[in-house]
């Protein structure tokens, strides 16, 4: 019998050692999420046993000083993108720890490529795809680990801080790009490509019955080609397949008061990673768990959406490439785009929600009602789902946009962007319709380290303009162009304007001193008529300039030729010819 057993254990036992090697610290410890290291160390570690279909690579810097890493993940070994292509595969890209303290998506990718390698996931969904995967995103924010930081939350143990490592969201950074790691995920994503994007999350909010939630891109934001696969195909295959994998998921909690009043659909900016991801054609989807629920189920849930996404992309990849060549070369084509959206509320579906009777009772603390989720009282009943967005605005593209050099950092985040870039050759007279900034709203306070600018209004007139040797044009025949438009048009929601990239135009820069001016004014209105006689209706509709001197003085001014054209004139001029 002993001699059965030795024999025996010799099987056995590299199976149990190879599987104790790379098991995870969640495994170990169901209320434990690994740390930045441990997690590269499991990465590196699934390299050594499996070089062939894992690679582990140090691509780009952070704030925190410490490298961001992606993992690559492809049963044939292909590891760039133009090898990932040329056989037709799909590129599924994760997103992870872009807020620490919502570290679910962080163990869920470490058990899920390693079940993917050691076969106890089928390989064979990863016949037509490609994961590449960034196991913590914020690492400057997983650095700062703790227990507290994230008040209303079920676990785990410890977890990192949503600001980074320089007190960014980096989910707000997506476009202005202040921090190395979205500079470097701006490169990243553009040198990969995917078809399709998850960005992991853990959700704050409404109390109900789920583990899991899921935002995807809002559809009507999206390139239509690609919205109604992912609404037709993508999201009732989802929905499904995790209810029968026993992890049921609704949309996304987004109440306005509480949820059994209905829901909305969340219009996600660019600023945040779904949007960017949208402005490159690419599907997205960010899966939130719930806070409240065991650190366990969250990890679990998330683990079977992005398999259950492998599936889906495998069964599905020639569709989805093409849907991306198609949605390219439409977006390449489209002659007007969409800026700026309002939520819809005349429109709605209607869902089946499973949550828990909102109610109200005395605080212990203030004595005044508060609400709470009564657990006795479950429920489960239709409700609406507001998920229709309007466009409020939308431009025409120009054929091209001319930027001054001096807009260094404008035109590196193009750049970045896989938007090609033409630098003028010598000095060029050109006729271009510029922008002038008309008026604008800016927030009070401070908002991701900018005071953001809102409701632009704008006038336009067109100028002949010498730009110089250096100078970079922009043509619009790109599959950017979606990008393109939407961080150069001023009026739109995230664009450069709007992130203060242009805020130099706004300050007046030349003045006049008023006894000096009195002269100049008097023999300009003696040469010039026309503009006494406006004077003169001005002052006879506005009391205020009237009885004012100098605002006289300076409705002359304004409208001479000594007043600065610059002013107020958003610099980046529109070719609307070739």
């Amino acid at each position: 019998m002993q001699y059965y057993f030795c024999w025996l254990s010799l099987f056995i036992m590299p199976f149990f050692t190879q599987a104790q090697a790379f098991e995870t610290p969640f495994e170990r410890n169901n209320n434990y999420s690994a740390a930045h290291h441990e997690a590269i160390a499991h990465y590196q570690k699934l390299q050594e046993a499996y070089p062939e279909q894992v690679q582990v690579r140090a691509q780009g810097l952070t704030d925190a000083g410490v490298p961001l890493h992606t993992i690559v993940l492809d049963k044939d070994g292909d590891f760039t993108p133009e090898q990932i292509k040329a056989n037709n595969k799909v590129v599924i890209f994760v997103n992870n720890g872009i807020h620490p303290g919502e570290p679910c998506g962080v163990d869920a990718s470490m058990m899920l490529i390693r079940d993917y390698l050691d076969g106890r996931l089928d390989r064979e969904f990863l016949e037509h795809v490609s994961l590449v995967v960034i196991p913590l995103y914020n690492i400057g924010g997983s650095l700062n680990r703790g227990s507290y930081s994230r008040a209303n939350q079920q676990g785990p143990e410890y977890y990192g801080f949503r600001g980074n490592a320089k007190n960014l969201d980096l989910n707000r950074d997506f476009i202005k790009a202040d921090s190395r790691n979205a500079r470097s995920m701006n490169r990243l994503f553009n040198y990969w490509k995917p078809h399709i994007f998850i960005d992991n999350h853990t959700s704050n909010g409404a109390d109900y019955q789920y583990s899991i939630t899921l935002i995807p891109t809002q559809h009507n934001k999206l390139q239509p080609i690609l919205a109604k696969f992912m609404n037709q195909e993508m999201l009732p295959y989802l929905f499904d397949a995790m209810e029968e994998r026993d992890w049921e998921m609704t949309p996304y909690v987004y109440a306005r008061t509480t949820p059994d009043e209905g829901i909305a659909g969340f219009l996600d900016l660019p600023r945040y990673s779904s949007g960017y991801a949208a402005l490159h054609n690419a599907i997205s989807f960010m899966p939130e768990t719930h806070m409240l629920k065991p650190f366990r189920n969250r990890v679990w849930s998330v683990y079977h959406f992005m398999d259950a996404m492998v599936q889906f992309a495998a069964a599905n990849h020639q569709t989805i490439i093409d849907n991306k060549v198609k949605a390219n070369q439409a977006v390449r084509e489209q002659e007007s785009f969409d800026l700026n959206w309002t939520l819809d509320q005349s429109q709605a579906d209607t869902i089946l929600f499973k949550g828990y009777e909102a109610k109200y009772k005395p605080s212990q603390i203030s004595g005044q009602d508060r609400l709470y989720y009564d657990h006795a009282a479950p429920f489960e009943k239709r409700i609406p789902h507001f998920n229709y967005y309007q466009s409020s605005l939308s431009a025409k593209k120009p054929a091209a946009y001319v930027i001054p050099q001096a807009y260094r950092e404008v035109i590196e985040r193009l750049q970045w962007n896989n938007v090609e870039v033409k630098r003028l050759q010598k000095d060029t007279t050109i006729e271009v319709e510029y922008y002038y900034i008309e008026n604008y709203e800016t927030r009070r306070s401070p908002y991701e380290g900018h005071y953001l600018h809102y409701n632009v209004q704008v006038r336009r007139d067109t100028l002949r303009q010498t730009f110089r040797a250096g100078d970079a044009l922009v043509r619009t025949n790109q599959v950017s162009n979606l990008y393109i438009m939407s961080v150069l048009e001023p009026q739109a929601a995230d664009s450069y304007f709007a992130w203060n990239f242009f805020d130099g135009v706004l300050m007046q820069k030349e003045y006049f001193s008023g006894y000096v001016f009195e002269d100049t004014a008097y023999d300009y209105l003696q040469d010039h008529p026309e503009l006494a006689q406006e004077l003169e209706r001005a002052k006879a509709t506005d009391p205020e300039l009237a009885k004012s001197a100098r605002a006289q003085l300076n409705f002359i001014y304004e409208r001479s030729p000594y007043y600065e054209p610059t002013y107020q004139r958003y610099p980046v001029g529109r070719i609307l010819k070739e």
